[in-house]
C-alpha cells in the first residue's frame, strides 16, 4: 500500500463506527466511510460540518459552524478549491497525490511536449498536476458541473495561460472519435466510476465498459507514451483485474504495476482508500 505524505492541509483525525474524522485546512469534517468498521477515541474533536445519513438514502451536510460555500487547500505548490457536495464529497481524493507525484515525475524528465489526456477528469486533480508540470492537457467528464470546477482549480493556480483543453463528453464517445482523428497521448489517465452517466443520458457500467474503453484508449497511445493509469473505488474489484486489462490490451514494451491506496490517521492506522494500476515505460 501506498499512503500519501506532505499534504500539510489534511489529515484524518479520528476513525471512528463508520465515520471519519478529517482536517481540511483550516476546517473539520466528520463523514460517513464504509471501511471504517471498529471504535475510535473521539476526545473534543472539532467539527465544522458533518454529513448525516438518511434512512431513505443519501443524506445532507449539517453545518455546526460558520463555513464559506468553498475553500482552498493546497498540495506542495498545487491549490485545490472544496465545496461540501451532496453525496459526502468536497471535490478531492487526497490519497490520489501519489499519481500526481507520479505524474509530475514523468513529465518533468521529458525534454518535448508531453500529451495528457484526463477522463472521467472530475474536479481536475490530476490535469492540473500534468499542467503545471509543463504538459498539454486534455480534460473531459460528463458532468458540466465538475469542468466548471475544474476551471476554477485551473484559474487558482494562475494556469490560464497553459494548453488546456476542456470537454463536458461522454468519455467512451470521445474515445471513438479521438480515433477517428488519429490524435495520440504520452499520458492517459482514467477515473472510471462503477456506474454512471453521460452528458446524453449514456449509461456507464464498470464491469461491462471498462475493458472495451481501456482497449481504445490504448491505441490513442503515441509511438513514445510514458504512463497510462486506472484508478478504481468500485468494491470487490480487485488490482489484478486491473492488472490484466492493462496486460491484455497494451502492447507497448513496459512495466505494470498496481497498488492500493491509504491515509495514515493521526493514531497510526491506515484507511484504504481504493486502487490504482498503471503501465510505465
Amino acid at each position: 500500500m501506498e499512503t500519501i505524505k506532505d499534504f500539510n492541509d489534511y489529515e484524518i483525525l479520528a476513525m471512528d463506527n463508520g465515520y471519519k474524522y478529517e482536517r481540511w485546512g483550516k476546517y473539520y469534517l466528520k463523514r460517513p466511510d464504509p471501511e471504517i468498521i471498529w471504535p475510535d477515541s473521539i476526545n473534543n474533536i472539532k467539527i465544522d460540518a458533518e454529513y448525516v445519513r438518511s434512512n431513505t438514502g443519501g443524506g445532507e451536510w449539517k453545518i455546526k459552524n460558520n463555513m464559506p460555500d468553498s475553500w482552498q487547500v493546497k498540495y506542495k505548490d498545487l491549490v485545490f478549491n472544496l465545496k461540501l457536495m451532496g453525496f459526502k464529497h468536497t471535490g478531492l481524493f487526497p490519497e490520489q497525490a501519489y499519481n500526481w507525484d507520479l505524474i509530475r515525475e514523468k513529465i518533468k524528465k521529458e525534454n518535448r511536449k508531453v500529451k495528457v489526456l484526463n477522463l472521467f477528469a472530475y474536479t481536475g486533480a490530476a490535469s492540473i498536476a500534468a499542467l503545471s508540470a509543463g504538459a498539454e492537457v486534455v480534460h473531459v467528464d460528463s458532468s458540466r458541473g465538475m469542468v466548471d470546477w475544474a476551471k476554477e482549480n485551473v484559474k487558482s493556480n494562475n494556469l490560464e495561460d497553459r494548453p488546456i483543453r476542456f470537454l463536458v463528453d461522454d468519455v467512451r464517445k470521445f474515445v471513438k472519435r479521438e480515433l477517428r482523428r488519429g490524435n495520440k497521448y504520452d499520458i492517459i489517465i482514467m477515473d472510471p466510476p462503477s456506474f454512471g452517466r453521460g452528458s446524453k443520458n449514456e449509461v456507464w457500467q464498470l464491469e461491462r465498459d471498462l475493458y472495451d474503453l481501456v482497449l481504445d484508449c490504448s491505441n490513442l497511445l503515441s509511438d513514445n507514451p510514458l504512463l497510462f493509469i486506472i484508478n478504481s473505488y468500485t468494491t470487490g474489484l480487485s488490482m489484478t483485474v486491473l492488472e490484466n486489462i492493462l496486460n491484455k490490451t497494451i502492447s507497448k514494451k513496459g512495466i505494470i504495476k498496481s497498488t492500493e491506496l491509504g491515509i495514515k490517521a493521526n493514531n497510526g492506522l491506515v484507511l484504504p482508500c481504493g486502487i490504482t494500476a498503471r503501465w510505465e515505460k
